[in-house]
Protein backbone atom coordinates (compact mmCIF):
# COMPACT_ATOMS: atom_id res chain seq x y z
CA UNK A 1 0.00 0.00 0.00
CA UNK A 2 3.06 2.22 0.73
CA UNK A 3 4.56 1.76 -2.33
CA UNK A 4 1.26 2.39 -4.42
CA UNK A 5 1.19 5.22 -2.85
CA UNK A 6 4.88 6.40 -3.41
CA UNK A 7 4.63 5.50 -7.06
CA UNK A 8 1.17 7.66 -7.41
CA UNK A 9 3.53 10.39 -5.34
CA UNK A 10 6.18 9.82 -8.22
CA UNK A 11 3.38 10.00 -11.03
CA UNK A 12 1.37 13.48 -9.17
CA UNK A 13 5.09 15.02 -8.92
CA UNK A 14 6.42 14.14 -12.55
CA UNK A 15 3.36 15.47 -14.32
CA UNK A 16 3.46 19.25 -12.08
CA UNK A 17 6.76 19.27 -13.36
CA UNK A 18 6.06 18.41 -17.00
CA UNK A 19 3.18 20.75 -17.10
CA UNK A 20 5.35 23.65 -15.26
CA UNK A 21 7.93 22.65 -18.27
CA UNK A 22 5.64 22.76 -20.47
CA UNK A 23 4.37 26.37 -19.78
CA UNK A 24 7.81 27.94 -18.79
CA UNK A 25 8.38 26.76 -22.81
CA UNK A 26 5.13 28.33 -24.15
CA UNK A 27 5.96 31.66 -22.13
CA UNK A 28 9.70 31.91 -22.67
CA UNK A 29 8.78 31.71 -26.52
CA UNK A 30 11.09 34.11 -28.31
CA UNK A 31 9.85 36.83 -30.29
CA UNK A 32 10.31 37.77 -33.97
CA UNK A 33 12.25 40.99 -32.87
CA UNK A 34 14.49 39.04 -31.12
CA UNK A 35 15.90 36.68 -33.83
CA UNK A 36 15.64 39.10 -36.54
CA UNK A 37 16.95 42.75 -37.00
CA UNK A 38 14.27 44.40 -38.91
CA UNK A 39 13.39 47.85 -40.69
CA UNK A 40 11.02 50.00 -41.73
CA UNK A 41 9.91 50.38 -46.06
CA UNK A 42 9.98 54.23 -45.91
CA UNK A 43 8.88 56.10 -49.17
CA UNK A 44 10.25 59.64 -50.15
CA UNK A 45 12.59 60.81 -53.01
CA UNK A 46 16.19 58.99 -54.02
CA UNK A 47 18.87 60.24 -56.50
CA UNK A 48 21.60 58.20 -57.72
CA UNK A 49 24.94 59.61 -58.26
CA UNK A 50 28.39 58.81 -59.47
CA UNK A 51 31.58 60.22 -57.43
CA UNK A 52 35.20 60.66 -58.42
CA UNK A 53 38.02 62.68 -57.53
CA UNK A 54 39.35 65.78 -59.48
CA UNK A 55 41.92 68.79 -59.36
CA UNK A 56 41.31 72.30 -60.20
CA UNK A 57 42.63 74.21 -62.66
CA UNK A 58 42.21 77.54 -64.26
CA UNK A 59 40.31 77.75 -67.04
CA UNK A 60 43.38 79.33 -69.39
CA UNK A 61 46.84 78.43 -67.64
CA UNK A 62 49.81 79.83 -69.77
CA UNK A 63 52.69 79.16 -69.43
CA UNK A 64 55.73 81.89 -69.99
CA UNK A 65 58.90 80.46 -71.18
CA UNK A 66 62.03 82.07 -73.46
CA UNK A 67 63.35 81.33 -76.84
CA UNK A 68 67.19 82.01 -75.95
CA UNK A 69 69.20 81.25 -73.22
CA UNK A 70 70.96 83.60 -70.76
CA UNK A 71 71.14 84.34 -66.96
CA UNK A 72 68.17 86.04 -65.08
CA UNK A 73 69.41 89.34 -64.24
CA UNK A 74 66.56 91.14 -62.68
CA UNK A 75 62.81 89.54 -61.92
CA UNK A 76 59.87 92.12 -61.66
CA UNK A 77 56.65 89.93 -60.39
CA UNK A 78 56.58 87.40 -57.96
CA UNK A 79 54.13 84.77 -56.85
CA UNK A 80 50.31 86.04 -56.52
CA UNK A 81 50.94 88.99 -58.63
CA UNK A 82 48.48 90.77 -60.59
CA UNK A 83 49.95 91.44 -64.24
CA UNK A 84 48.42 93.24 -67.56
CA UNK A 85 49.30 92.43 -71.08
CA UNK A 86 53.08 93.27 -72.46
CA UNK A 87 54.22 93.76 -68.93
CA UNK A 88 57.74 93.36 -68.31
CA UNK A 89 58.19 89.92 -66.26
CA UNK A 90 61.84 89.59 -66.00
CA UNK A 91 65.18 90.29 -68.11
CA UNK A 92 67.76 87.99 -69.10
CA UNK A 93 71.25 88.92 -69.81
CA UNK A 94 71.81 90.95 -72.82
CA UNK A 95 75.69 91.21 -73.40
CA UNK A 96 75.81 88.28 -75.76
CA UNK A 97 73.02 89.28 -77.60
CA UNK A 98 74.91 93.16 -77.76
CA UNK A 99 77.81 92.07 -79.06
CA UNK A 100 76.39 90.06 -81.39
CA UNK A 101 74.31 92.76 -82.79
CA UNK A 102 77.83 95.01 -82.72
CA UNK A 103 78.85 92.08 -85.02
CA UNK A 104 76.24 91.77 -87.51
CA UNK A 105 75.99 95.94 -87.49
CA UNK A 106 80.05 95.83 -88.36
CA UNK A 107 79.00 93.30 -91.02
CA UNK A 108 76.48 95.17 -92.87
CA UNK A 109 78.60 98.48 -93.11
CA UNK A 110 81.05 96.30 -94.39
CA UNK A 111 78.71 94.79 -97.15
CA UNK A 112 77.52 98.03 -97.80
CA UNK A 113 81.14 99.78 -98.77
CA UNK A 114 81.54 96.35 -101.27
CA UNK A 115 77.89 97.42 -102.84
CA UNK A 116 78.95 101.13 -103.76
CA UNK A 117 82.47 99.84 -104.98
CA UNK A 118 80.51 97.09 -106.95
CA UNK A 119 78.49 99.99 -108.07
CA UNK A 120 80.79 102.23 -109.08
CA UNK A 121 82.94 99.36 -110.87
CA UNK A 122 79.83 98.38 -112.72
CA UNK A 123 78.85 101.62 -113.67
CA UNK A 124 82.31 102.45 -115.05
CA UNK A 125 82.93 99.42 -117.09
CA UNK A 126 79.00 99.77 -118.47
CA UNK A 127 80.40 103.22 -119.89
CA UNK A 128 83.84 101.74 -120.86
CA UNK A 129 81.71 99.31 -122.93
CA UNK A 130 79.53 101.67 -124.93
CA UNK A 131 82.77 103.18 -126.17
CA UNK A 132 84.16 99.64 -127.23
CA UNK A 133 87.20 100.13 -125.11
CA UNK A 134 86.56 96.21 -122.81
CA UNK A 135 84.36 93.42 -123.65
CA UNK A 136 81.42 91.75 -123.09
CA UNK A 137 82.37 89.33 -121.28
CA UNK A 138 84.21 92.23 -118.71
CA UNK A 139 80.66 93.86 -118.34
CA UNK A 140 79.13 90.54 -117.47
CA UNK A 141 81.32 90.37 -114.19
CA UNK A 142 80.83 93.74 -113.24
CA UNK A 143 77.43 93.39 -113.13
CA UNK A 144 77.14 89.71 -111.55
CA UNK A 145 79.97 90.79 -109.08
CA UNK A 146 77.23 93.75 -107.67
CA UNK A 147 74.90 91.64 -107.66
CA UNK A 148 76.99 89.33 -105.62
CA UNK A 149 77.78 92.39 -103.39
CA UNK A 150 73.96 93.38 -102.73
CA UNK A 151 72.92 89.65 -101.82
CA UNK A 152 75.80 89.45 -98.95
CA UNK A 153 74.33 93.17 -97.96
CA UNK A 154 71.10 91.60 -97.36
CA UNK A 155 72.44 88.62 -95.97
CA UNK A 156 74.26 91.05 -92.86
CA UNK A 157 71.33 92.83 -92.67
CA UNK A 158 68.77 89.58 -92.23
CA UNK A 159 71.60 88.65 -89.71
CA UNK A 160 71.22 92.35 -87.37
CA UNK A 161 66.98 91.68 -87.93
CA UNK A 162 67.92 88.25 -86.23
CA UNK A 163 70.17 89.43 -83.41
CA UNK A 164 68.13 92.57 -83.04
CA UNK A 165 65.19 90.12 -82.61
CA UNK A 166 67.09 88.07 -79.74
CA UNK A 167 67.63 90.96 -77.70
CA UNK A 168 64.06 91.77 -77.47
CA UNK A 169 63.60 88.35 -75.95
CA UNK A 170 65.86 89.16 -73.31
CA UNK A 171 63.15 90.88 -71.50
CA UNK A 172 60.17 88.68 -71.21
CA UNK A 173 56.69 90.32 -71.25
CA UNK A 174 53.39 88.87 -70.33
CA UNK A 175 51.08 87.58 -73.28
CA UNK A 176 48.15 88.05 -70.97
CA UNK A 177 46.68 89.44 -68.37
CA UNK A 178 46.10 87.11 -65.36
CA UNK A 179 47.67 85.95 -61.86
CA UNK A 180 51.06 84.71 -61.49
CA UNK A 181 50.53 81.17 -60.03
CA UNK A 182 54.00 79.92 -60.38
CA UNK A 183 57.50 81.43 -60.92
CA UNK A 184 59.99 78.41 -61.47
CA UNK A 185 63.27 81.07 -61.29
CA UNK A 186 65.10 83.52 -59.63
CA UNK A 187 67.40 86.20 -59.96
CA UNK A 188 70.78 84.90 -60.94
CA UNK A 189 69.38 81.42 -62.55
CA UNK A 190 70.70 80.17 -65.66
CA UNK A 191 67.96 79.26 -68.24
CA UNK A 192 68.90 76.92 -71.24
CA UNK A 193 66.59 76.88 -74.66
CA UNK A 194 68.68 74.47 -76.42
CA UNK A 195 66.08 71.47 -77.15
CA UNK A 196 62.83 72.72 -75.76
CA UNK A 197 61.42 75.82 -74.63
CA UNK A 198 61.92 76.20 -70.53
CA UNK A 199 58.38 77.58 -68.73
CA UNK A 200 59.49 80.68 -66.34
CA UNK A 201 56.63 81.51 -65.28
CA UNK A 202 52.82 80.69 -64.96
CA UNK A 203 49.88 82.99 -65.75
CA UNK A 204 46.47 81.65 -64.58
CA UNK A 205 44.51 84.33 -67.19
CA UNK A 206 41.31 84.17 -65.13
CA UNK A 207 40.66 82.67 -61.49
CA UNK A 208 37.28 83.56 -61.56
CA UNK A 209 36.66 80.84 -64.35
CA UNK A 210 38.23 76.96 -63.25
CA UNK A 211 37.72 73.44 -64.12
CA UNK A 212 37.74 70.60 -62.24
CA UNK A 213 39.62 67.64 -64.60
CA UNK A 214 38.26 64.41 -63.43
CA UNK A 215 38.49 60.73 -64.29
CA UNK A 216 35.51 58.43 -64.24
CA UNK A 217 35.48 54.96 -64.66
CA UNK A 218 33.89 53.03 -67.76
CA UNK A 219 31.05 51.83 -66.08
CA UNK A 220 29.45 55.09 -65.22
CA UNK A 221 30.49 57.61 -68.21
CA UNK A 222 27.37 56.35 -69.99
CA UNK A 223 25.62 57.97 -67.57
CA UNK A 224 27.06 61.36 -67.99
CA UNK A 225 26.34 64.27 -70.14
CA UNK A 226 27.19 67.62 -70.94
CA UNK A 227 25.28 69.80 -69.13
CA UNK A 228 24.69 67.72 -66.00
CA UNK A 229 24.86 69.87 -62.82
CA UNK A 230 27.50 68.87 -60.13
CA UNK A 231 28.35 68.96 -56.64
CA UNK A 232 31.45 68.82 -55.26
CA UNK A 233 33.58 69.51 -51.57
CA UNK A 234 37.27 70.27 -51.41
CA UNK A 235 39.25 69.80 -47.82
CA UNK A 236 39.26 73.80 -47.55
CA UNK A 237 36.05 74.31 -46.58
CA UNK A 238 34.68 70.97 -45.82
CA UNK A 239 31.25 72.49 -44.45
CA UNK A 240 30.22 74.26 -47.78
CA UNK A 241 28.71 72.72 -51.14
CA UNK A 242 30.18 74.09 -54.22
CA UNK A 243 28.56 73.73 -57.72
CA UNK A 244 29.65 73.18 -61.43
CA UNK A 245 28.20 71.75 -64.67
CA UNK A 246 29.73 68.99 -67.10
CA UNK A 247 31.21 71.43 -69.35
CA UNK A 248 32.97 68.17 -71.45
CA UNK A 249 33.22 64.42 -71.37
CA UNK A 250 36.16 63.78 -73.23
CA UNK A 251 36.75 61.01 -76.01
CA UNK A 252 40.29 60.32 -75.04
CA UNK A 253 40.58 57.04 -72.69
CA UNK A 254 43.06 56.14 -70.09
CA UNK A 255 44.04 53.10 -69.37
CA UNK A 256 45.75 52.03 -65.86
CA UNK A 257 46.32 48.70 -64.65
CA UNK A 258 43.46 47.31 -66.98
CA UNK A 259 41.25 49.82 -65.69
CA UNK A 260 39.40 52.27 -68.38
CA UNK A 261 38.57 55.76 -67.11
CA UNK A 262 37.60 58.79 -69.32
CA UNK A 263 38.34 62.61 -68.22
CA UNK A 264 35.38 64.89 -67.36
CA UNK A 265 35.70 68.34 -67.46
CA UNK A 266 33.76 70.45 -64.68
CA UNK A 267 33.13 73.90 -65.20
CA UNK A 268 32.85 76.02 -61.89
CA UNK A 269 32.42 79.66 -61.14
CA UNK A 270 34.37 80.81 -58.77
CA UNK A 271 33.66 84.72 -58.93
CA UNK A 272 34.34 85.08 -55.19
CA UNK A 273 37.91 83.66 -55.68
CA UNK A 274 37.35 80.91 -52.45
CA UNK A 275 38.42 78.01 -54.67
CA UNK A 276 42.26 77.81 -55.45
CA UNK A 277 44.38 76.02 -58.06
CA UNK A 278 45.42 72.36 -57.12
CA UNK A 279 42.87 71.60 -54.54
CA UNK A 280 41.26 68.49 -54.36
CA UNK A 281 37.97 68.28 -55.34
CA UNK A 282 35.22 65.21 -54.64
CA UNK A 283 32.76 65.37 -57.09
CA UNK A 284 29.32 63.85 -57.42
CA UNK A 285 27.04 63.87 -59.93
CA UNK A 286 23.09 63.24 -60.32
CA UNK A 287 22.43 60.11 -63.23
CA UNK A 288 18.96 59.42 -61.84
CA UNK A 289 16.19 60.36 -58.94
CA UNK A 290 12.94 58.87 -58.52
CA UNK A 291 9.79 60.80 -56.37
CA UNK A 292 7.90 59.24 -53.40
CA UNK A 293 9.23 55.81 -53.93
CA UNK A 294 8.99 52.75 -51.82
CA UNK A 295 12.77 52.70 -50.26
CA UNK A 296 14.01 50.16 -48.44
CA UNK A 297 17.88 49.37 -46.75
CA UNK A 298 20.40 47.89 -49.40
CA UNK A 299 20.95 45.05 -46.45
CA UNK A 300 17.28 43.77 -46.76
CA UNK A 301 18.30 42.83 -50.67
CA UNK A 302 20.96 41.43 -49.59
CA UNK A 303 19.45 39.21 -46.82
CA UNK A 304 18.77 35.42 -47.10
CA UNK A 305 17.06 33.54 -44.82
CA UNK A 306 18.85 30.19 -42.30
CA UNK A 307 17.92 26.63 -44.72
CA UNK A 308 16.33 25.31 -41.92
CA UNK A 309 12.98 23.24 -42.70
CA UNK A 310 10.47 25.70 -42.29
CA UNK A 311 12.51 28.32 -44.29
CA UNK A 312 12.71 25.51 -47.05
CA UNK A 313 9.06 24.81 -46.98
CA UNK A 314 8.31 28.40 -47.75
CA UNK A 315 11.07 28.63 -50.58
CA UNK A 316 9.43 25.31 -52.07
CA UNK A 317 5.81 26.72 -51.66
CA UNK A 318 7.10 30.33 -53.16
CA UNK A 319 8.81 28.87 -56.39
CA UNK A 320 5.87 25.99 -56.78
CA UNK A 321 3.40 28.85 -56.93
CA UNK A 322 5.61 30.65 -59.50
CA UNK A 323 6.24 27.82 -61.73
CA UNK A 324 2.24 26.96 -61.66
CA UNK A 325 1.88 30.43 -62.35
CA UNK A 326 4.34 30.83 -65.27
CA UNK A 327 2.66 27.17 -66.57
CA UNK A 328 -0.75 29.33 -66.56
CA UNK A 329 0.07 31.55 -68.24
CA UNK A 330 1.95 30.38 -71.08
CA UNK A 331 1.57 26.47 -71.03
CA UNK A 332 3.53 26.09 -74.82
CA UNK A 333 6.58 27.54 -72.68
CA UNK A 334 8.20 23.95 -71.50
CA UNK A 335 7.62 22.55 -75.49
CA UNK A 336 9.20 25.81 -76.91
CA UNK A 337 12.24 24.93 -74.52
CA UNK A 338 11.97 27.42 -72.22
CA UNK A 339 14.26 27.90 -69.52
CA UNK A 340 15.19 29.91 -67.11
CA UNK A 341 12.99 33.19 -66.76
CA UNK A 342 10.78 31.15 -69.51
CA UNK A 343 12.84 32.50 -72.13
CA UNK A 344 15.67 30.07 -72.93
CA UNK A 345 17.55 30.77 -76.00
CA UNK A 346 13.89 31.00 -78.08
CA UNK A 347 14.03 35.04 -75.90
CA UNK A 348 10.11 34.54 -75.39
CA UNK A 349 10.93 37.06 -72.33
CA UNK A 350 13.94 38.69 -71.91
CA UNK A 351 15.77 37.69 -68.00
CA UNK A 352 14.52 40.85 -65.65
CA UNK A 353 18.06 41.85 -64.04
CA UNK A 354 16.09 44.07 -61.47
CA UNK A 355 14.28 41.63 -60.03
CA UNK A 356 14.69 40.62 -56.80
CA UNK A 357 13.07 39.48 -53.19
CA UNK A 358 13.01 40.62 -49.97
CA UNK A 359 11.92 39.13 -46.56
CA UNK A 360 9.04 40.43 -44.49
CA UNK A 361 7.87 38.25 -41.39
CA UNK A 362 4.72 36.37 -41.82
CA UNK A 363 3.49 34.49 -38.98
CA UNK A 364 6.52 34.95 -37.16
CA UNK A 365 8.37 33.68 -40.07
CA UNK A 366 10.21 35.42 -42.52
CA UNK A 367 8.40 35.21 -46.37
CA UNK A 368 9.84 35.77 -49.68
CA UNK A 369 7.84 38.40 -51.66
CA UNK A 370 9.14 39.20 -55.01
CA UNK A 371 10.46 43.24 -55.86
CA UNK A 372 11.88 45.24 -58.72
CA UNK A 373 14.90 47.48 -57.47
CA UNK A 374 15.33 50.89 -59.27
CA UNK A 375 17.91 53.30 -58.52
CA UNK A 376 19.69 53.22 -55.24
CA UNK A 377 22.31 56.13 -53.31
CA UNK A 378 24.57 53.47 -51.98
CA UNK A 379 22.22 53.06 -49.14
CA UNK A 380 18.56 52.64 -49.83
CA UNK A 381 16.91 51.28 -53.27
CA UNK A 382 13.54 51.95 -54.31
CA UNK A 383 12.40 48.97 -54.89
CA UNK A 384 7.81 48.23 -56.77
CA UNK A 385 6.24 45.56 -55.61
CA UNK A 386 2.64 44.13 -54.93
CA UNK A 387 1.15 44.28 -51.51
CA UNK A 388 3.68 46.32 -50.40
CA UNK A 389 3.38 49.93 -48.43
CA UNK A 390 5.39 52.53 -46.51
CA UNK A 391 5.61 51.25 -43.16
CA UNK A 392 6.58 47.40 -43.54
CA UNK A 393 8.41 45.70 -41.46
CA UNK A 394 11.67 44.05 -43.48
CA UNK A 395 14.37 42.02 -42.28
CA UNK A 396 17.83 43.14 -42.87
CA UNK A 397 19.69 40.40 -40.94
CA UNK A 398 19.45 37.89 -38.13
CA UNK A 399 20.11 38.51 -34.67
CA UNK A 400 21.90 35.10 -34.37
CA UNK A 401 23.79 35.48 -37.24
CA UNK A 402 25.19 38.69 -35.92
CA UNK A 403 26.41 36.84 -32.31
CA UNK A 404 23.76 38.82 -30.47
CA UNK A 405 21.85 36.97 -27.64
CA UNK A 406 18.24 35.77 -28.17
CA UNK A 407 15.21 35.98 -25.78
CA UNK A 408 14.22 32.35 -25.20
CA UNK A 409 17.23 31.30 -27.58
CA UNK A 410 20.38 31.61 -25.51
CA UNK A 411 19.26 32.51 -22.48
CA UNK A 412 19.66 30.29 -19.76
CA UNK A 413 16.81 28.47 -18.64
CA UNK A 414 15.56 27.55 -15.43
CA UNK A 415 16.35 24.37 -13.55
CA UNK A 416 14.46 20.93 -15.25
CA UNK A 417 13.22 18.91 -12.85
CA UNK A 418 14.61 15.69 -13.69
Amino acid sequence: MKSLKKILVLILLAAIGYGAYYYYEKTHQPKPEDLYRLDEITQGDIEQTVSANGTLNPVSLISVGTQISGIVRKLYVDFNDTVKKDQVLLELDSALSSAAITQSQSSVRNNQATVELATANEKRIRELYAQEFVSKQELDTAVQVLKSAKAQLDSARGLLTRDQTNLNFTIIRSPVSGTVVNRVVDVGQTVAASFQTPTLIQIAQDLAKMQIDTSFAEADIGKIKDGQKVKFNVDAFPNRNFEGVVKQVRLNSTNTSNVVTYNVVVSVDNSDLTLLPGMTAYVNIAVANAQQSLLVPNAALRYKPKLNEDAAATEKSAANGEKSKDIGKGGERKRNGGGRNGGGRNGNKPEDLTAGKIYILKDGKPTAVRIHAGITDGRFTAITGRDLKAGDKVIVSDLQAEGKPQAGGNAPRGPRMF
